[in-house]
């Protein structure tokens, strides 16, 4: 009878031990619940937009908010999800879980908001004027120094820097692609569409204001890209209703066949095009997010 006792002593023991092991491995595996989110660890980006810093947001009031699973701009904000995505600089394909975003305590203080003026003297005298700043990621055009429509812009990112200075429209082309880059699965030339030359180079390379992604942060290799969901939509699949086509607006506003006649998809060399004006520096980048409240 002692043996027997001793036996089933001895299973209790070896029960709770596998149990509290197995107890102890989950609560290794599964971070607890009043963990502060950071970015993914899959995320090599590991993108913060909130440390992003515009001059024109200093008297915005702004919390920083982690994308959380199946979580969207529309999900977030419903119908005020443009509002939120200029706010940011970004496109709908580039908000994910693991990255961070600016989101303004009153969404209705940046409906229609622009960090430029909305009436710039240098474009007075012009009938036509495009000023991009690098340093608020931001393109706006003027009629007679009147502001017409103000969007988003990606510049040329460090190293590969968008040109600074006076140039001009010389050219249009509604299918450009890109002669040097491929799209992410390097299936196709990178898409261009509604593509406005303003500069040639020295070294003989072209700088154009065409429709690309936008994440938020200057990234291009020195064109200037506004947002263009339809061309997103036909080379991605996303976003399935394209709602934002700034890209298609400023080539039609610019160099559109009312004031250049019928416009096939080639190459057009124009004359006398809109003015563009490019200032500014890249914006800073803060060493930790940084929300103004």
């Amino acid at each position: 009878m002692r043996y027997s006792r001793m036996r089933l002593s001895h299973k209790i023991v070896l029960v709770g031990l596998f149990t509290g092991l197995f107890f102890g491995a989950t609560v290794l595996r599964v971070p607890s619940l009043i963990s502060e989110p950071a970015a993914s660890p899959l995320d090599k980006a590991m993108e913060d937009l909130s440390r992003v810093e515009y001059p024109s947001l200093k008297n915005i009031r702004w919390h920083a908010h982690f994308i959380r699973p199946n979580e969207s701009l529309e999900s977030l904000f419903g119908s005020d999800w443009v509002w939120v995505a200029r706010f940011n600089r970004i496109d709908r394909r580039h908000v994910y879980p693991g990255m961070t975003i600016k989101v303004p305590e009153d969404v209705a203080e940046i409906r229609n908001y622009t960090p430029l003026p909305r009436f710039y003297e240098p474009a007075r005298r012009q009938e036509k004027y495009i000023l991009v700043d690098i340093g608020e990621q931001w393109l706006a055009a003027y009629e007679y120094g009147k502001l017409v429509f103000s969007v988003p812009a990606a510049t040329g990112k460090k190293g590969t820097e968008t040109p600074v200075g006076m140039f001009r429209i010389d050219a249009r082309h509604l299918t450009h692609t890109s002669s040097l880059y491929k799209t992410a699965n390097d299936e196709e030339q990178y898409p261009m569409d509604n593509a406005l030359r303003f500069h040639i180079g020295s070294d003989n390379v072209s700088y154009w204001l065409h429709a690309r992604d936008l994440p938020g942060r200057p990234a291009s290799h020195g064109c200037i890209g506004l947002y263009d969901e339809e061309m997103q939509n036909r080379v991605f699949g996303n976003p399935s209703r394209p709602q934002l086509t700034d890209s298609q607006k400023l080539y039609e506003w610019a160099a559109g066949e009312t004031d250049y006649g019928e416009d096939y998809g080639e190459l057009d060399e124009l004359e006398d095009g809109p003015v563009v004006q490019v200032r500014g520096e890249l914006p800073r980048y803060l060493s930790q997010a940084l929300a103004r409240n």
